[in-house]
């Protein structure tokens, strides 16, 4: 089993930034790719991006490419998004993720999830 612990979110104006981060409990975590999912109010679960197990391939959704960034650390069993040139359309509650396989842009994919974090960007 693999326990997610997000951290981070909170509230932000247009254009600022925020760096969330998901803790995973297994020392295992570096066998797993991981990915960033959100979810605003009435709308589908989202794909925002992700990272394979070594760290040297990511994927991001188009929505966020060239503002969102993210990283591992499998020393410290964490994965990070670095959030820039915020957008309020960017206001949802953000999961981490993981699977014991490849990088997936489809969250059914994704095994173990985490309790989300809420992230709103005012205008």
């Amino acid at each position: 089993q693999v326990q997610l612990v997000e951290s981070g979110g909170g509230l932000a104006q247009a254009g600022g930034s925020l760096r969330l981060s998901c803790a995973a409990s297994r020392r295992t975590f570096s066998s797993y790719a991981m990915g960033w999912f959100r979810q605003a109010p009435g709308l589908e679960r989202e794909f925002v991006a992700a990272i394979n197990w070594s760290g040297s391939n990511t994927v991001e959704a188009d929505s966020v490419k060239g503002r969102f960034t993210i990283s591992r650390d499998n020393a410290k069993n964490t994965v990070y998004l670095q959030m820039n040139s915020l957008k309020p359309e960017d206001t949802a509650v953000y999961y981490c993720a993981a699977r014991l396989g490849v990088v997936g842009r489809t969250h059914a994919l994704y095994d173990y999830w985490g309790q989300g974090t809420q992230v709103t960007v005012s205008s």
